[in-house]
């Protein structure tokens, strides 16, 4: 995290009061086995990874990047960290690592954050973001079904009525995990997470100026690191099979409301000026946390609202599973939006992906 950040009073920007923590004795009786958290390395997966230590639960911490491994293996070293952990350099994407992770260490527990989370790469990388985020997912649900071990995703709202690769890859991550019978937590944007808009803006008011934003009135729901950590915390105990949550959260930000609170605290004495982009492909004026219509219910004590969304069946989920993971394997990109589009029918791509798509079938067929 930039230094400048670690001290602002995010819940001066939220307006409300923070999300409340799971009580202790839901969290002491959640955590009877290892826990496997992928994507250990991220923002959300090693504050997890930390918070779950000082309750010394043994850990297993698989990550795909090597100093962002690194990095987590010094922060547990000098948090002094009390649990057990175990570090793995890997990807979801491994069978024979997952198989191997599974049957010597006997997880009972996936906190499964490992994903391509950036729209504008994604977009431009459609089979890399299908192959992690989508059959990542599927071959880690069934190393875990395997082994009788329960997985909690971490999702976003970008799943909901998606218009990026990223969205829609994550809402058929979601369909894979719920048709498993695990639990799927969406959140909006993680304030102060790595390679966040917050670290854009706090380095873009370190040299003066401008802020860039992509449109005045774009708005998404704004969380802290450690609400991101409670919700999955909160979600793991959830009792119910095929769970799909959300956080309660009442009002979406405007994410310039967030550069001008980031400009008063870091630059007060300045002005910095904020200059508009446009919103770039995949991009959405406003997010939502579920769909309008989607029939929800609130889940006191807790900040969560259990969602009831349509899911596909498990035959028809398996058939576009295996003719993804067939078009991705021949590099075959309109195959592979085709069944990207069956997983997920209410996906709406951007102009450049229907270009590209158009593009490449036009090439196949010369």
């Amino acid at each position: 995290m930039i230094p400048a950040l670690k001290n602002l009073n995010w819940h001066g920007f939220l307006a409300r009061t923070a999300l409340a923590p799971p009580p202790p004795e839901v969290l002491e009786a959640l955590f009877q086995q290892p826990v496997l958290i992928t994507g250990a390395g991220g923002s959300i997966g090693s504050a997890l990874a930390l918070r779950l230590a000082a309750l010394s639960v043994p850990l297993l911490l698989l990550e795909s990047s090597e100093s962002h491994l690194y990095h987590l293996d010094r922060q547990w070293t000098e948090a002094g960290a009390p649990g057990p952990m175990t570090a793995i350099l890997g990807s979801v994407t491994d069978r024979a690592l997952l198989e191997e992770v599974f049957s010597i260490h006997s997880p009972g527990l996936v906190f499964h954050a490992a994903a391509f989370k950036h729209v504008p790469l994604a977009e431009a990388h459609p089979l890399a973001a299908m192959a992690n985020n989508i059959l990542g997912t599927d071959i880690l649900v069934k190393a875990a079904n395997a082994h009788g071990a329960r997985v909690v995703l971490l999702s976003t709202d970008k799943a909901v009525e998606p218009s990026s690769v990223m969205g829609a890859t994550k809402r058929a991550a979601e369909q894979i995990v719920l048709n498993s019978g695990g639990t799927v937590l969406r959140l909006g944007n993680v304030l102060a997470s790595r390679d966040s808009v917050v670290e854009v803006f706090a380095e873009q008011i370190a040299l003066g100026g401008p802020i860039t934003v992509t449109d005045p009135a774009a708005r998404r729901y704004f969380l802290t690191l450690d609400e991101a950590v409670n919700l999955l915390l909160a979600s793991a105990a959830h009792p119910e099979a095929s769970a799909l949550l959300a956080p309660a959260l009442a009002i979406a930000r405007r994410i310039t409301e967030l550069a001008q609170f980031m400009a008063r605290e870091l630059a007060p004495n300045r002005e910095i000026a904020i200059e508009f982009t446009g919103l770039r492909p995949g991009d959405k004026e406003t997010e939502l946390l579920w769909s309008e219509g989607a029939p929800t219910s609130s889940l006191p004590p807790s900040a969560l609202v259990s969602v009831r969304d349509s899911v596909l069946p498990e035959g028809g989920l398996k058939r576009s599973l295996d003719r993804l993971r067939e078009a991705i394997e021949a590099r075959n990109l309109p195959g592979a939006f085709g069944q990207l589009c069956a997983l997920v029918p209410d996906f709406c791509p951007s102009p450049l992906l229907l270009a590209r798509a158009h593009q490449c079938e036009v090439e196949v067929s010369q």
